[in-house]
């Protein structure tokens, strides 16, 4: 598998997604069960997901040329997320198969929209640092590379070491997990919701503002910082300007379901193409309120042709 590395290393992409591809096993509940409860629930529905295939879905269907690096089980699950990732317009030459069963999330979901989920992170635990150094052509060949926390902790950073120097990092530190000093100081931005933000920064969150959330993550090295804020937009800083608001257009939201990974995504791309932070925020806005605007979350993202009138007007405002 690793071989196929090398054949593409003439190829160049916009961004590379290093992270997790599940399978999304949900089944809607009047109410979730008590222990030793027994409730039935709708027919089983089966999405793809996991943060770093959501990101590369995302980021593919805006246009960007996109590669995911992951692992999936040689199993139906795997199958479906490779098809996912091919129907976008990703190249899955990263994606390597086998070694453990494709991880699953298994999702209920009440009528208020509320879920529980438990994750088995299956073949996601078992892409390692061995695995980032043996694709080396594919990160030299790539102007951004994203990654998230559904995949150990030990292979982002064995991402970080490997970076070529030309490259961008961003990192969406989701689940939420105590990050190593040269990880943090890699990322270029930091991108984090509140939940995660408070994880980070602990009782330093208890009182302030988003602006003061940003200026505290970034005095523990971040060289740059973005924060979700749902409905509200995100808020961007990187130390030189004072933090920005960048709002989200106002939708009425069906399903959250992924928007920070679509989010994330296209935030990545258009700093890989050169927009400031605050530009390619306030872009990722318009795609991540897009997305909760369907059902599901890969299915959910845009195309960049359903977005051009208002995003055009925005990059280049008239006199």
């Amino acid at each position: 598998m690793h071989a196929a590395h090398d054949a593409h290393a003439d190829a160049s992409y916009d961004l590379l997604v290093v992270g997790s591809a599940n399978a999304d096993l949900v089944i809607g509940v009047e109410r979730r069960p008590a222990p030793g409860e027994t409730v039935l629930g709708s027919d089983l529905a089966t999405h793809p997901g996991g943060k770093g295939a959501n990101q590369s879905v995302a980021a593919a269907r805006l246009g960007a040329r996109t590669a995911l690096l992951a692992r999936v089980g040689d199993d139906a699950h795997g199958r479906l997320l490779l098809d996912s990732q091919r129907a976008a317009g990703a190249d899955t030459v990263g994606v390597l198969v086998g070694g453990a069963p494709t991880g699953v999330a298994l999702i209920t979901v009440d009528p208020s929209g509320d879920n529980s989920i438990v994750v088995s992170p299956g073949a996601n635990a078992r892409l390692t640092p061995e695995d980032i150094r043996a694709a080396g052509s594919l990160l030299a060949a790539s102007r951004v590379i994203s990654t998230q926390l559904e995949i150990p902790i030990e292979t982002v950073t064995e991402v970080v070491r490997t970076l070529p120097a030309a490259a961008r990092f961003v990192l969406n530190p989701s689940p939420p997990a105590p990050l190593p000093p040269e990880v943090l100081a890699a990322c270029d931005p930091l991108v984090v919701n509140e939940h995660e933000a408070r994880y980070i920064l602990g009782a330093d969150t208890a009182s302030g503002t988003p602006e003061d959330w940003a200026r505290a993550l970034l005095s523990l090295g971040p060289r740059s910082v973005v924060i979700t804020l749902g409905a509200e937009g995100a808020l961007t800083a990187d130390g030189i300007n004072s933090p920005t608001r960048v709002p989200s257009p106002r939708v009425e939201a069906v399903d959250t379901t992924g928007a920070g990974d679509a989010f994330t995504a296209a935030l990545a791309w258009r700093l890989g193409q050169g927009d400031d932070l605050a530009t390619a925020a306030a872009f990722a806005a318009r795609v991540g309120a897009s997305s909760v605007t369907r059902r599901g979350a890969q299915e959910s993202y845009p195309r960049a042709e359903e977005l051009e009138p208002r995003s055009a007007k925005e990059v280049e405002p008239r006199p």
